[in-house]
């Protein structure tokens, strides 16, 4: 296999989800120089949620109208949009608008909704692209995805982002006469090495490499050498084709009966069962990993201290990518597996949402112990989870094209009905309290 060929994949998958990764890590610097403050993050979650028009109307017209809508050219328009967007919030990110004699950060939200619809598009086009090249390549493109959250996150982590000083403040009560006088630590931001405008040069930078490296993987030589059709990379099988291949590899032996019990896209290697079991498991894992509980990291965390919340976020972006590297290494293509690993998951996501729902004050809170296991349970939900989704990815590409935009799909399905579940949890019935970083007195 190619190396180059490999090096492209990886950044053509980092470029599928890092303006919003990118985005989110950069909010504690953002907030606070916007009228939104921190209700920004419940914005960006309906607008990312809004951009799900994009791989919707992908998958319409992949699925009413095959062949018609050109894959490469809505791929080079979304890394070109995601590009110019992640350029102009350099400019506009801080300018405002008067609504309703109210100032509203309008070019913010606007150019988030274009990075939004870049990169959920990006879950239904840049996986059936895969198809192009062969098996191999396609974990190497899922260790590029998940380097779309690690790299910001280090990035973010360089400039100072959320770094918190704990500062003795004075607090005094008048009481019926009698003044007393309290202190507490009160969190205070520490500036950032560098501005928010530099960070989203390097976004723009990075959709800028993304760009390039799709190029490079649709025109260069050595790349054409690792295609699995390189005469014929969109050839469209036509039915009649199909129909008289599929009567000239009959055997009387088979039934009729165990031909329609096997799904209709692809190989065909899975019941309808099967498939149904795939897509359950894949919008499951994916709500929980993109939408539910990213909602709540913070409220898991901070309670343990600003380190553990700094910890569990670099820890669990490392792995992801670690968790694609081991199953590039390991594909083992068993359902029985993934439904074992989605309950081990499943659980770790429970422990999780469990300190979270009993923030400020969870389960040894002031106990060292406490931290090791949030920290390490953050780094087993993503690492457990991530292999899944790859595991998931792989099987699907041995179905076909078809096969992967409809794991894009359900992959956005799956995270769109997990934010909308908490969106009303976190910010409307504030069911989670959020923990202080400078003290975890629950006496």
């Amino acid at each position: 296999m190619s190396l180059f060929t490999h090096v492209l994949a990886c950044l053509l998958g980092m470029g599928s989800w890092v303006s919003i990764n990118g985005l989110f890590v950069e909010l504690p610097l953002i907030v606070t120089q916007i009228p939104e403050g921190w209700y920004l993050p419940s914005y960006l979650s309906i607008l990312i949620q809004l951009a799900n028009l994009g791989p919707l109307f992908v998958t319409l017209m992949h699925r009413f109208r095959p062949g018609v809508l050109n894959e490469t050219a809505v791929i080079y328009v979304i890394i070109s949009l995601g590009t110019v967007a992640s350029f102009l919030l350099a400019f506009f990110w801080k300018e405002t608008l008067l609504v309703a004699g109210v100032p509203r950060s309008i070019a913010l939200l606007i150019l988030t909704f274009f990075l939004s619809t870049v990169d959920c598009t990006s879950s239904v086009t840049f996986l059936p692209f895969m198809m192009r090249l062969k098996p191999q390549y396609l974990a190497t493109y899922f260790v590029g995805e998940g380097i779309s959250g690690l790299l910001p996150a280090l990035v973010a982590l360089i400039q100072g982002v959320g770094l918190v000083q704990c500062n003795n403040s004075t607090k005094m009560m008048n009481d019926s006469g009698l003044v007393s006088i309290s202190y507490e630590l009160q969190a205070y931001y520490q500036p950032a090495n560098f501005s928010a405008e530099v960070f989203f040069f390097f976004l723009s930078a990075m959709m800028l490499v993304c760009l390039g490296a799709f190029v490079l993987l649709n025109y260069h030589p050595a790349v054409a050498q690792e295609r699995t059709n390189s005469r014929y990379p969109n050839v469209v099988v036509k039915k009649d084709d199909v129909t008289q291949r599929n009567q000239t590899e009959q055997r009387p032996m088979i039934k009729h009966s165990d031909i329609m019990a096997k799904s209709s896209f692809g190989t065909g290697t899975y019941s309808w069962i099967q498939v149904l079991y795939i897509f359950f498991i894949l919008a499951w894992v994916n709500g929980l990993t993109n939408s539910v509980l990213p909602s709540v990291q913070s409220y898991s965390c901070l309670p343990y201290g600003i380190i553990a919340y700094h910890l569990s976020a670099t820890m669990a972006a490392v792995s992801n990518p670690l968790a694609c590297l081991i199953a590039m290494f390991f594909p083992i293509r068993s359902l029985v597996l993934l439904g074992v690993l989605a309950v081990i998951g499943t659980g770790v996501a429970v422990y999780i949402m469990g300190m979270a729902v009993l923030s400020p004050c969870p389960l040894l809170v002031n106990n060292s112990a406490g931290t090791v296991l949030i920290v390490g349970a953050w780094v087993m939900f993503i690492l457990t989870l991530s292999y899944v989704k790859v595991l998931i990815g792989v099987i699907l590409r041995d179905e076909g094209h078809s096969a992967l935009v409809w794991c894009g799909a359900v992959v956005q399905l799956g995270s769109l009905i997990g934010a909308v579940t908490m969106f009303p949890l976190v910010s409307f019935y504030n069911f989670f309290i959020s923990g202080n970083p400078c003290s975890t007195d629950c006496a």
